[in-house]
């Protein structure tokens, strides 16, 4: 049994499927090779022995690689793997080879374990033809499911509307897609939108039921504040929110985790857009802002108490902060230096609870982004 998780797995039963692995390893960093116990003794240094029948051996490693590679026919591989299939968002790529290497096949999990990069890969280092049949990749269009993943986006609900979205998008229905924040290249820049997409950088003006689905780029929780377009959409979370956060010595981690998800919710913004936290130095190690960082994945940034107070934009300064910390202000200097910008998206807020003798702060910046450039037919 494996128990570290490795990138790719490569399966070879012929002589001819060692001779292609062979050809594949050097251009697949860290991948593991199993060969047939017959033809182990003809096998690169380092084959791992695969006992035949494989479905036992198979079974045990099938989730510890993100790629699985057979140079087997589609048809045995597919039997082979079906019992173990659990469902597209846990299930590796697999992709399969014949044995002269004519073709790499994309067989499972196309979008969401990379299945058709992975192909594409293989394909380009046999030389060989790519056999992908994902409907919006064989036909060039939006991939609803995984877009903007490379940049960071994540999807805000990956079971609400996304099938729907998917279909519209193959089927060149009419879909807006809205970006309020993130990263303009989730489509090239140079290339034209699909067809039956069109671009909004706001919802504002937008009739939900003139689409057949919205595509929502937004750190905004919405679906108060536009409960129609919410319904029609699939919601996109881009790494745009930059949390300026301090707290007083000994702050409970729960009191900090509490006000720090009440504030978000006040001001209708998505924790799942949050790209780091920032603060003063001598709060680098506060056992709070420490649990709240790894709880949550979010990075904490320093600053020195010299950087803080220079920062432009700071709407609530402190001189008795000053005196305490050097700086006039902790959690608005340290969002806006963080997030690259002049202005706050939240300034300064205090929490704290009935007979909790602690309190924390909070302030929020959205990065900025580069602006797409509009295109004809855009809203």
């Amino acid at each position: 049994m494996i128990s570290e998780h490795k990138p790719f797995a490569i399966y070879a039963i012929t002589k001819h499927g060692i001779a292609i692995a062979s050809r594949l390893m050097p251009q697949l960093s860290g991948a593991d090779l199993f060969v047939s116990e017959k033809l182990i003794a003809s096998a690169p240094a380092g084959a791992l022995r695969l006992p035949l029948p494989m479905g036992p051996a198979l079974s045990e490693v099938f989730p510890a690689y993100d790629c699985h590679i057979f140079i087997i026919s589609v048809g045995a591989v597919v039997r082979m793997i079906a019992p173990l299939l659990k469902n597209k968002k846990v299930d590796p790529a697999v992709v399969c080879i014949d044995d002269a290497a004519r073709f790499s096949i994309c067989v499972l999990s196309g979008h969401v374990g990379r299945g058709n990069m992975f192909t594409e890969r293989v394909a380009t280092a046999l030389g060989a033809q790519s056999v992908v049949t994902t409907a919006s990749d064989a036909i060039g269009t939006l991939t609803v499911d995984i877009l903007g993943r490379d940049l960071g986006w994540a999807l805000d609900d990956p079971d609400r509307n996304v099938t729907r979205g998917c279909a519209a998008v193959v089927n060149a229905t009419e879909v807006l897609f809205v970006q309020e924040t993130g990263e303009p290249d989730w489509w090239p820049a140079e290339k034209p939108l699909p067809e039956g997409v069109r671009y909004a950088t706001s919802l504002e003006g937008v009739n939900p039921n003139d689409f057949e689905i919205l595509l929502i780029v937004t750190d905004r929780e919405i679906g108060e504040s536009h409960p129609a377009h919410w319904r029609n959409a699939v919601i996109y979370r881009p790494k745009s929110l930059v949390l300026g956060i301090g707290c007083d010595k000994g702050t409970a981690p729960e009191l900090v985790e509490r006000g720090v998800m009440a504030l978000l919710a006040r001001h209708g913004l998505s924790p799942k857009s949050v790209k780091e936290l920032a603060t003063i130095n001598m709060k680098k190690d506060e056992p709070a802002l420490l649990a709240l960082s790894e709880r949550y994945g979010w990075p904490l940034r320093i600053y020195s108490p010299e950087e803080l107070d220079v920062v432009p934009g700071i709407q609530n300064p402190s001189e008795k902060v000053k005196q305490y910390v050097g700086s006039r202000g902790v959690s608005e200097p340290a969002a806006l230096l963080a997030a690259g910008v002049g202005k706050l998206l939240v300034p300064k807020q205090v929490y704290t609870e009935p007979g909790a003798g602690r309190s924390m702060t909070l302030a929020v910046a959205r990065r900025a982004f580069a602006k797409r450039q509009v295109e004809v037919g855009s809203l």
